[in-house]
């Protein structure tokens, strides 16, 4: 479990200013829905966002300060710009803290695999989160698995690899690959010998199958 962060947002009218002006202000134009609420259209600060979503990613409750109420919730989804990789809209999920929710937890790797190391093997990563339930209070920010496991090509880590804390179900396939090690690939070069022409075909030899001998050709005239 990890501490609860506590973000502060603001109402926002629709028929006011426009998203864009509030984003060259330096506000992220917001939405709160889910339990026990209906939809509010909130801005909060692009900096406080940024520090609360370094603490608790998207599976670690917030506290969002609205006009002084505070509303459990979780980040649903972060829209960005295409160009400027901004953050330009975000969608917040307001929670029971009674009851179990489903959300998903990203999976980081940590340190340096020794089939990557020693052998120049290149790190495959399947899948980057996996599928949980659990009480809002037992989320964690993100599992973490140690690469040193990997130590040949033929070694795995699975979703079963995981160190899941108490009060913590994962939903995914235990079998499912997390990361392999494959080997390096070798391009081979193409094998040519000095001064020796490559015949493809391409033309046929006189008196051959396709192409008339100047015999042939003077008996059809005759004809």
């Amino acid at each position: 479990m990890v501490d609860i962060i506590t973000l502060v947002a603001n109402a926002r009218d629709l028929m006011g200013r426009k998203t864009d002006g509030l984003r060259a202000e330096n506000f992220v134009p917001a939405v709160m829905y889910g339990f026990e609420t209906d939809p509010v259209n909130i801005k909060l600060s692009r900096g406080d966002f940024g520090r609360a979503y370094e603490k608790a990613g998207s599976s670690s409750v917030i506290q969002l300060d609205i006009e002084g109420t505070a509303h459990p919730v979780l980040i649903q989804a972060i829209q960005y710009d295409p160009l400027t990789d901004y953050v330009t809209h975000v969608d917040f999920r307001r929670i029971n803290m009674a009851e179990k929710v489903e959300t998903s937890i990203t999976i980081v790797l940590e340190g340096i695999a020794p089939a990557v190391k020693d052998l120049n093997g290149v790190l495959v990563q399947n899948i980057e989160e996996v599928e949980v339930v659990a009480l809002p209070t037992a989320l964690v920010r993100e599992f973490t698995l140690d690469l040193i496991a990997l130590a040949t090509f033929d070694d795995v880590l699975r979703v079963s690899d995981i160190k899941v804390p108490e009060g913590i179900e994962i939903l995914t396939d235990p079998t499912r690959t997390i990361a392999i090690v494959q080997e390096p690939r070798v391009e081979e070069e193409p094998i040519s010998v000095e001064g020796e022409e490559v015949d493809d075909g391409s033309e046929l030899a006189e008196g051959e199958e396709g192409a008339a001998a100047p015999d042939d050709a003077e008996n059809k005239k005759e004809e």
